[in-house]
């Protein structure tokens, strides 16, 4: 039910005071394909009955917020509305007569720049009477504020030959897999664009394709600035021009694909392989080799201890300079390097018993043991 401060606009012809005629002022074409009737239902912005009668508001106004509340109010009612012949809805209890539904609303939705449509479900009598031209225009029936004129709900329509409102489209019949709320034109009325054709014949779409499938496709595409410069490095790449055609691209691409390399320019990967193979054992042999000459000194002067030559060759493997520094700054043992006994064997030593090593000595001497207690703790 209307509000205290609302009222109902019945679109058709003459109406009591608190009635409104609306409709529109362009001939109904004839009818397409079955299915949804695409019907304007009131204009964007402000509109007026078109017979000049007085409102009890400046204009009827319907903006997208205000729609969107209208298309949610109709969006909850769990009946469709009706669209009947002239409003007979309203008027069968005082004349009696039958009021046979035209169609039924299925669908609101609101379209910027040209107002609220309507998605309508007509009966077959209703699209043999639009395409005799019986009825050439539609007549809604909504509420509005007594405040401001905001349209706030649609209640009705009906197919009428008296029109209220100009400025509004006229019906048009749609396939309903269409879903576009605007009126069908004629090819002759609307034709195809030649830089529009152009550019779906470039994007291998065909003539009838949708805006929202060129729109995709182009966007699969992505940037074009993109594309053109990857295109002209290609071409640069194969010592082409940058506006090089698709098909001399091709031709050189399948020919560096088919063409042996030029031996003076490309290596094989096997050569490259054993090169690289050979490099690195010439590597590891001179790097052994460069820790053997520090290491050998180091073990005659003292400066390693032979319990120490497994540690500085890891050392050397890995960090060459570390073994260099830490080698650099170790004090050989003096011992090592000269004996007491001057080369002679210890006294005491027993002609024919066996001889420590010069290492072993110096130990015995830096330990202060005899060359037997030295070999009885070697022996246990």
């Amino acid at each position: 039910m209307p509000s205290k401060t609302s009222l109902i606009a019945v679109c058709t012809g003459a109406a009591p005071a608190a009635i409104a005629i609306a409709a529109c002022t362009y001939q109904i074409p004839a009818a397409g394909e079955d299915g949804l009737t695409l019907i304007q239902f009131t204009p964007a912005g402000e509109f007026k009955p078109g017979d000049g009668r007085a409102l009890d508001v400046p204009a009827w106004r319907i903006d997208a917020a205000k729609a969107n509340a209208v298309i949610a109010r109709h969006s909850a009612r769990t009946q469709p509305v009706v669209i009947d012949y002239e409003h007979q809805t309203l008027y069968k209890e005082k004349n009696g007569q039958p009021a046979p539904a035209a169609g039924w609303l299925r669908d609101l939705r609101w379209v910027d720049g040209q107002g609220l449509f309507g998605a309508v479900a007509l009966t077959a009598n209703a699209r043999a009477a639009i395409d005799a031209k019986e009825y050439l225009y539609f007549s809604p029936v909504f509420e509005y504020s007594r405040v401001d004129g905001s349209i706030e709900d649609i209640h009705m329509g009906a197919l009428t030959n008296n029109p209220g409102i100009h400025g509004m489209r006229p019906l048009s019949l749609l396939a309903a897999a269409t879903a576009a709320f605007i009126p069908a034109l004629t090819p002759q009325e609307h034709p195809v664009n030649p830089l529009l054709k152009a550019l779906l014949a470039t994007l291998g779409l065909a003539e009838n394709t949708t805006e929202e499938g060129a729109i995709a496709a182009l966007s699969a595409l992505g940037p074009i600035k993109a594309l053109q410069d990857r295109s002209v490095a290609v071409c640069t790449a194969l010592n082409l021009p940058a506006d090089a055609t698709p098909e001399t691209l091709t031709a050189a691409c399948t020919s560096l694909r088919t063409a042996s390399p030029d031996p003076a320019k490309f290596v094989p990967i096997d050569t490259v392989n054993e090169m690289q193979k050979q490099l690195a054992v010439l590597t590891s042999q001179q790097q052994v080799d460069q820790v053997d000459k520090l290491i050998q000194p180091a073990l005659a002067d003292g400066r390693l201890m032979p319990f120490q030559e497994a540690w500085a060759r890891d050392l050397g493997k890995s960090n060459i300079a570390q073994l260099t520094a830490f080698l650099d700054t170790a004090k050989p043992i003096a011992a090592l390097t000269s004996t007491q006994t001057g080369g002679l064997p210890p006294s005491g030593t027993a002609k024919g018993d066996a001889q420590l090593s010069a290492g072993e000595l110096a130990v015995c001497t830096a330990m202060g043991m005899t060359p037997e207690q030295y070999k009885a703790g070697g022996a246990a």
